[in-house]
């Protein structure tokens, strides 16, 4: 696993760069497959934020989603120290969410066609991948491919002004609203943009109050967000009453303590 480390407004002490890499090696048992560790420590010279002067993130990536933990702290040490404890954290609700959901993907009465899903649309670049190609190849020298973090990156001004705009073209597998709220779990984010697999809308799940969470959906026009809508309704009551015929075939058996029984999150 590469690891890189940059600083912001401070210096690292090799001391401290020898304890970090000795503590990283919790991380490699719970992502074996990992490609990249990013480490950014940043010192912000307010006399008020004395106690969260330091700051450090840790991006980790690879072939799964990114997982991603910060944390600020009187010192760079201590900062490192929480951020890790968070990243590990969440390294391992994610393998202990997979165990549970394994052979699982997505809403069931979606999966096993009991209710019918829209035909999806062509998701951007797909209708076209020879111009896109083209494009590529004609532009190679503007933009910089980050393969393992799956981003495209470029800055261009906007019209004739002196505005830069940088873009972020993310690659991105359209996914379920379970898998999104999974993820942005993962990178400590209270919202996460993503393309959801059974209407193939742009999509954005957002973190509400307590555990509760609210979504956003794109459609082209009226009539295609009162049919989206239809639809996503028929399946959360197909799915509940699908759970709720499941329990009752099991109830006339005692339930023993941590049998049959998943968290959430």
């Amino acid at each position: 696993m590469e690891i890189t480390l940059t600083a912001r407004h401070t210096r690292v002490p090799e001391s401290l760069r020898k304890q970090m890499d000795e503590k990283l090696g919790r991380i490699e048992p719970l992502a074996p497959k990992a490609q990249r560790l990013e480490v950014a420590l940043s010192h912000e010279a307010n006399p008020r934020q004395a106690s969260s002067s330091d700051r450090a993130e840790l991006t980790l990536r690879g072939p799964g989603p990114v997982v991603r933990a910060e944390a600020r702290a009187e010192s760079l040490g201590a900062a490192f120290d929480q951020a890790l404890d968070r990243l590990v954290e969440r390294l391992r609700r994610a393998a202990d969410r997979r165990k549970t959901r394994h052979g699982r993907h997505g809403d069931p009465s979606v999966r096993d066609g009991s209710v019918p899903v829209a035909e999806p649309a062509a998701l951007p670049g797909e209708a076209d991948p020879a111009s896109a190609s083209a494009a590529d190849a004609d532009d190679d020298d503007a933009v910089r491919v980050d393969d393992v973090a799956g981003v495209v990156r470029s800055e261009y001004p906007l019209g004739d002004s002196h505005v830069v705009i940088r873009d972020k073209v993310h690659v991105a597998r359209p996914m379920c609203l379970d898998d999104a709220l999974a993820e942005m779990e993962l990178v400590g984010h209270d919202f996460f943009l993503f393309v959801d697999d059974a209407t193939r809308c742009p999509s954005v799940v957002y973190r509400r109050h307590g555990w509760s969470y609210g979504v956003i959906r794109l459609a082209d026009d009226l009539g295609s967000a009162s049919r989206i809508a239809r639809q996503l309704s028929s399946a959360a009551g197909s799915s509940a009453a699908g759970d709720e015929a499941g329990s009752g075939e099991a109830g006339d058996e005692p339930a023993t303590l941590g049998e049959g029984a998943a968290g959430s999150r």
